[in-house]
């Protein structure tokens, strides 16, 4: 074919070798729980600047687009090698950091065989399978909770070195793993992030999803409370936890070989203070809150619990004991080794979330699997 000449191979030897590097240079990171909310979110942001893996159980909604989806059962040893077979076959087995947030919960405050299954022996699990494999970890980061410490009382901040009294199953699940991790680890690097009540812009928290229901739909039960009113605890919004767990990752090298680290906003809202602002935002009026004896309010919550016809409450009889319950956080570790510090405030955060809430009612009630009113059953 005239005019036709070979192609310097050479040239296009070095092209490919080029293109190769620039699409693959990005160091890993693994993150457990990719699916869920704070997963989700944390994996997109990560992948910025690394790439990331996601490991979830198989049938689990896909994380982000930028994230490359693995199926991985923490229960299933089985699902563990294959997982991680996959991990080692596609990035090799440096890992820059091991983001892990898969955990089991719920709000029944019941033992149950999950928390052991998935929380502590599915990390064992993940741990031991990362050695058998000789992955290269640089730092393996659990996501604990600051419930693991036992309360504290107003005018005090609860440090890493507060006394733990894990006081019902999910907090008490989080201690036996982290000593799992003591045990495990091996030679990784850790992170132990005890972390405040999260939330976001449209709320995304169980408890004051919960709270502002009861508001909203004018309640009995929303002007009493078994508890001090002017105790609270802290919460932390999610683009400020995600933001830590990204300093975490790129400090990775520089951070001490073990670190337990608070993660909230140090100064709590009372409950009184939620109940006042909810009540204004919601209907333009006060809700001022009677504190009742604890029998009373355990005995109100379990006959709604067995009359038939009503709902299951979202307040349980076992939740009644912790109404007095305060968590006010010191985060200085965290500012001096991550530079970190809340940049939101649930008081801020509160105007949005009714926003959102009046803005779409009936997704806002599914995002948070309440049961609709019947005025807005009827809207529908």
């Amino acid at each position: 074919m005239s005019g036709w000449r070979c192609p310097n191979v050479s040239a296009l030897l070095l092209l490919c070798r080029c293109f190769m590097y620039t699409t693959t240079s990005k160091e890993l990171v693994l993150v457990t729980g990719s699916s869920g909310l704070i997963g989700a979110r944390t994996a997109d942001r990560l992948s910025a600047q690394f790439r990331v893996a996601g490991l979830d159980r198989p049938g689990e909604p896909h994380p982000p687009s930028s994230v490359e989806n693995i199926p991985c059962d923490l229960t299933s040893d089985d699902s563990v090698v294959k997982g991680l077979t996959v991990v080692k076959e596609r990035f090799g087995l440096d890992i820059a950091a091991v983001v892990h947030l898969a955990a089991y919960f719920d709000f029944s405050g019941e033992p149950s065989p999950k928390y052991r299954e998935v929380t502590v022996e599915g990390t064992r699990r993940l741990l031991r399978s990362l050695h058998a494999f000789e992955f290269r970890v640089a730092r393996f980061i659990f996501s604990s909770t600051m419930l693991v410490h036992q309360p504290c009382e107003p005018g005090e901040a609860i440090t890493e070195e507060w006394p733990l009294d894990p006081r019902w199953p999910y907090p008490h699940s989080k201690v036996e793993t982290e000593r799992v991790l003591e045990t495990e680890r091996g030679d990784y690097p850790t992170a132990v992030l005890r972390i405040a009540g999260v939330y976001d812009d449209d709320c995304h928290s169980i408890p004051l999803a919960h709270q502002i229901e009861r508001i909203n739909e004018r309640h009995i039960t929303s002007k009493m409370f078994p508890g001090h009113i002017s105790h609270g605890q802290s919460f932390l919004h999610l683009e400020d936890l995600i933001d830590a767990i990204v300093r975490v990752v790129e400090r990775r090298r520089t951070l001490p070989a073990t670190v337990v680290m608070l993660l909230g906003e140090p100064e709590p809202l009372t409950y009184d203070e939620l109940q006042h602002q909810f009540g204004r935002l919601l209907h333009g009026e006060a809700w001022d809150t009677v504190r009742i004896p604890k029998m009373m309010a355990k005995t109100g919550a379990w006959l709604q619990g067995v009359t038939p016809l009503l709902e299951d409450p979202f307040i349980k009889p076992w939740m009644i004991d912790f109404a007095d319950d305060h968590y006010a956080l010191d985060v200085s570790r965290a500012r001096e080794w991550l530079n970190w510090e809340p940049r939101h405030s649930l008081r801020d955060t509160l105007p949005k979330m009714i926003d959102a809430l009046k803005r779409d009612p009936v997704a806002w009630y599914r995002a948070h699997q309440l049961s609709l009113p019947a005025e807005l059953e009827e809207k529908r």
